[in-house]
């Protein structure tokens, strides 16, 4: 179907509303009034502009209080709207937005406001416009749009049809099945927001807080099912009301855009993309540095090992089992320290899993690489996080490790590494990369959480809140069938505060208390945890003789679930980047949210200036 986006949905001119819209692939636009009035271009030059992006102008809104008033009223109303009939030929549009009265002048008389209705739909019909009446959530009288096709139907004008709005409709509970009982032409347009669920003044939460369909908790797919069902054939048009999109830039955003309507068309079984690839496991994690040597130190004392070095570009493999760490050295791209650029994603199918995310409009990026190396699809998550999907080890498919020379004197990559320098035994080393914790840019964590569902394939888990130093941060985690692959979804603290983007990798080991102590001997530096931490912790849970005090000794963290227990210990930070220790016993499928305030505040009293 033809999609559609609403300029208030995007920020910036109108100029820039219009170039974001095509770019990311959209057939046609809605003008704001606000946005056409704050232009400097005439109705004649924005048409231009939309035809020159191959934009059409779909619909123009919003009028306001037009129905139910008093007839002085209400012959004020229709010179109004003959002004904006003329404005629409100049604009080359055809339809119109009405919403329901809130006007303390409007009446509750379904017939007068039918009867007006009628009048209005036959002015705008001699300028070849059509009058879209839609039930505004909090109307007056009219708030539902049910009530609101009564009204249509009852006018009974070839020029008066309805607009349907997925917000409006879902937001009051309203049940959306009845309106395939609405004749298909009759529905003159549709519009769609996904929200949170909030309990709060449905004003507010409209005008605030919509989303893009799939980053909220409304059925929106259900509802375009029914309105396909009625047999409406105009575009799907999105119309969201959202404080951080409107400060976000409009490229991004209106890619976001188009990439909800493409997953709820699939989802509503009206368009057929490639099908979701979900991931196996995770190949590596690659991290850049300007200095490998602070790096270095760190992974030694984790307990990887140096094992390989690519052939042809200055990065290394840090392996210790299955868990793969690459060093890229890059003292131009990246001087401001050590940072997580890319992650590579074990897939029963690369090329399908590449197809699916080009489908999708994720970024795909270009490689620098020597004839030699292996062949790797690789796009960008909304945080610039590259993503590779591999068949490490797999015949007959291209192997990123075949890149990379063995050095001499490292074990085989397969082989038990030891935990560290000290020379600890093999169950302190680590096993595998446990998790990732991936904090967004303030204005990107709706838009990451939809990537990482339906461009990579993995499932998203409930979005719980985490108090931080300076209020609270919302976390999502994202993984796949058999947690293999687990990545926590974080907010960053505020459009200023990129260094608190920070970015994390939990090592899973056997033995965490062997972990730590083989750090720490090694010389790493562990976060300090404060002691009312275990003071509070011997108060909620019952330890063997002297298990807490080796946790407190160790900086060792612990929490308990219904399926198990969690024990793990954090790195300080380095750059951009810490490391995690962990140690999951009896099933224990969460991330240790209960101590993520402590960890938090730790980490806040060592950034620069705090100690």
């Amino acid at each position: 179907m033809r999609t559609s986006i609403a300029t208030v949905s995007l920020s910036g001119s109108l100029t820039e509303k219009l170039t974001a819209a095509s770019s990311a692939g959209f057939d046609g636009v809605e003008i704001f009034e606000n946005d056409l009035l704050a232009s400097p271009l005439t109705p004649e030059e924005i048409r231009a502009r939309a035809a020159d992006l191959g934009l059409t102008i779909d619909l123009y809104q919003p009028m306001r209080d037009i129905e139910a008033v008093p007839p002085q009223e209400f012959e004020r109303n229709l010179r109004r709207a003959e002004h904006k009939f003329r404005l629409m030929n100049r604009l080359g549009t055809d339809t119109v937005l009405v919403c329901s009265s809130v006007s303390p002048l409007a009446a509750d008389d379904d017939a007068l406001a039918a009867e007006q209705l009628h009048r209005l739909a036959a002015l705008a019909q001699e300028h070849g416009v059509r009058v879209a009446y839609e039930a505004l959530a909090w109307g007056r009288h009219v708030s539902t749009y049910d009530h609101a096709w009564r009204i249509v139907e009852a006018a009974g004008h070839p020029a008066l049809g309805t607009c349907l709005d997925s917000f409006h409709i879902l937001a009051r509970g309203s049940d959306p099945k009845g309106i395939e009982d609405i004749p298909g032409e009759k529905i003159f347009f549709l519009q769609l927001a996904d929200a949170p669920l909030m309990a709060m003044d449905v004003l507010q939460w409209s005008r605030h807080y919509r989303c893009f369909p799939g980053q909220g908790g409304l059925d929106v797919t259900g509802l375009v099912r029914h309105v396909i069902n009625a047999g409406y054939t105009g575009p799907l048009s999105l119309e969201v009301f959202n404080d951080v999109f409107r400060q976000a830039d409009a490229g991004p955003t209106a890619v976001d855009a188009q990439r909800s309507l493409v997953l709820l068309q699939e989802a509503a079984g009206i368009a057929a993309p490639p099908a979701s690839v979900e991931p196996t496991g995770v190949a590596f994690a690659e991290l850049t540095t300007p200095d490998a040597g602070a790096v270095s130190d760190l992974l030694g004392a984790l307990g990887l090992r140096r094992t390989a070095r690519h052939r042809s570009k200055p990065v290394e493999l840090w392996q210790a089992g299955a868990a793969r760490v690459l060093v890229t050295t890059d003292p131009v791209r990246h001087r401001d320290g050590l940072a997580l650029a890319a992650l590579g994603l074990e897939s029963p199918d690369p090329a399908a899993a590449a197809a699916r995310a080009e489908s999708l409009l994720a970024p795909v990026l270009p490689r620098r690489r020597a004839p030699e190396d292996a062949p790797l699809d690789a796009v960008a998550a909304p945080d610039g996080v590259e993503i590779f999907f591999c068949a490490t080890d797999r015949e007959g498919l291209p192997n990123w490790r075949e890149d990379f020379a063995p050095l001499p004197e490292a074990p085989l990559p397969d082989a038990p590494l030891p935990a560290g320098r000290c020379g600890e035994p093999g169950p302190a080393a680590p096993l595998r990369i446990d998790h990732l914790a991936l904090t967004q840019p303030w204005h990107q964590f709706d838009e990451a959480a939809l990537f990482h569902r339906t461009v990579l394939g993995l499932r998203p888990q409930e979005s719980v809140d985490v108090a931080d130093p300076y209020g609270l941060l919302r976390s999502r985690a994202v993984t796949n069938g058999d947690g293999s692959v687990r990545i926590a979804l974080g907010i960053g603290a505020g459009p200023a505060d990129d260094a608190g983007r920070a970015q994390h990798i939990a090592l899973a080991t056997d033995d965490v208390v062997a972990a730590a102590r083989a750090f720490r001997k090694a010389g790493g530096r562990a976060l300090p945890v404060p002691p009312n931490y275990y003071d509070d912790l011997a108060a909620r849970f019952e330890f063997a003789p002297g298990e807490a005090e080796t946790y407190r000794e160790l900086g060792i963290l612990y929490d308990r679930d219904e399926h198990g227990v969690f024990r793990h210990f954090y790195t300080e930070t380095v750059g951009r980047v810490f490391f995690e220790l962990v140690q999951r016993d009896g099933g224990y499928r969460g991330y240790g949210a209960q101590n993520a305030p402590v960890r938090l505040a730790a980490q806040h009293a060592l950034r620069p200036g705090r100690r």
